[in-house]
């Protein structure tokens, strides 16, 4: 007996040291990059540090598992306060971070191991930065007030948005932002024809080909909106052109996220107080028109979706009741597919840019991340290896780059 308990003893170790090895090398493997299929930037908001600055997680994904972990650097300061809204450049080596609370945009330069180099700052024209997006090879930013001296927290007034091209080394052209000849400024306001008054506050902003569109939140009147610019001109002479004489399109009641699919045919915006998601078709002039069934049902208090890269799938993250909604989508209408819970309360969520595979959340309350993988045909997720991951303290806004041979893709 003794003996036969040694040698299974000496089975067990080596089993185990195999497991070891086996362990160490996929954490090898997924640290160089073998197996890091993207990179995946989560702002969080709660002030860190002797500047009260913001903080970047970044997440690399593992290509066979969709485990999230963070880099060994990881985080990294948001180079100002309050950061709330994320995008990448066309490039895919820069991450423009905005913070709200120094109303500026930071630029950072994404190494080829996922880590952020801050490169320059701008600061927007209006005061609180909510929102940025690009449109081809430019940034469009959505201020809550517009910056005139009546405007303050006290005394509200509308939103407004600003834009500028970006130039090839992906810094934003401060010398030529858009010019908005018809007040000889450089932003737009958002206010309602024949109601100039009203606090029309900017929620979220999107880009379908050259066109751009704004969701807003009326809160004079509690409606909700979509303000639509076409980019005009010609680099260093660039604008923006309100369409449809700019007479917004009603959106619900308080729209809350706003996305279009890939071809840009069709636009999509959760609202947050009706529980829906409003479905529209996009015309050659950038004119919306609701889908047949829309709106369609959401979970409570919607507040981000985003569709997948073939446009075949959408999912909005339900902030209330901390779950995801799934969607197919055919001819631009959605079906529902089910439920998924997530930790509490998902504010963004984003899908992996380089495989289409893997769906993650950042979590506000809960101060984390959940990773999913995507069944492509069915819609339904499939939560990740040790999901949900830990972040910083109160996660705004996620953005993610493909990393390695998938981003030679």
């Amino acid at each position: 007996m003794p003996m036969k308990f040694n040698k299974s003893g000496q089975l067990f170790l080596v089993a185990a040291a195999s497991l070891g090895v086996a362990t160490a090398l996929t954490a090898c493997d997924q640290l160089t990059g073998t197996l890091t299929v993207d990179f995946v930037y989560v702002s969080s908001a709660r002030a860190a540090g002797p500047n009260n600055y913001g903080e970047i997680d970044v997440f690399e994904i593992n290509s066979q598992s969709g485990h999230m972990r963070q880099i060994p650097t990881s985080p990294f300061p948001s180079g100002g306060r309050n950061p709330v809204a994320e995008v990448v450049a066309p490039s895919d080596g820069t991450l423009y971070v905005v913070n709200q609370d120094d109303n500026s945009i930071v630029q950072f330069t994404i190494g080829n191991d996922g880590k952020l180099y801050p490169q320059n700052t701008v600061n927007t024209p209006g005061v609180f930065p909510v929102a940025v997006t690009t449109s081809g090879s430019n940034l469009i930013v959505a201020d809550t007030y517009q910056p005139l001296p009546s405007c303050s927290t006290l005394a509200p007034c509308a939103g407004s948005i600003a834009a500028w091209p970006i130039k090839s080394d992906d810094s934003l052209d401060r010398q030529h932002p858009f010019v908005n000849t018809s007040l000889e400024t450089n932003y737009w306001p958002l206010t309602l024809p024949g109601n100039s008054s009203d606090v029309v506050t900017p929620t979220a902003i999107t880009a379908a080909g050259s066109n751009v569109f704004v969701a807003a939140y009326d809160s004079t009147s509690s409606a909700g909106y979509i303000f639509a610019f076409a980019v005009t001109g010609a680099a260093p002479n660039l604008s923006l052109t309100p369409l449809n004489n700019g007479v917004p399109t009603p959106a619900g009641v308080h729209p809350s996220a706003i996305t279009a699919d890939p071809g840009g045919a069709h636009l999509y915006a959760t609202d947050y107080s009706a529980n829906k998601v409003l479905a529209f078709s996009i015309d050659a002039n950038g004119g919306l028109a609701p889908l047949s069934g829309s709106p369609f049902p959401t979970g409570n208090a919607p507040s981000a979706i985003v569709i997948d890269a073939r446009g075949q799938l959408a999912y909005v993250a339900n902030s209330l009741d901390s779950t995801i909604t799934g969607y197919t989508l055919s001819s631009g209408a959605l079906k529902t597919v089910a439920t998924f819970a997530t930790d509490t309360q998902p504010v963004a969520i984003g899908i992996d840019p380089a495989l289409n595979q893997y769906l993650f959340t950042a979590n506000f309350l809960a101060n984390t991340v959940s990773g999913f993988s995507i069944d492509a045909t069915s819609g339904q997720l499939l939560s990740s290896q040790f999901s949900p991951f830990k972040a910083n303290a109160n996660p705004t806004a996620v953005a993610a780059i493909p990393h390695g041979s998938a981003a030679k893709k």
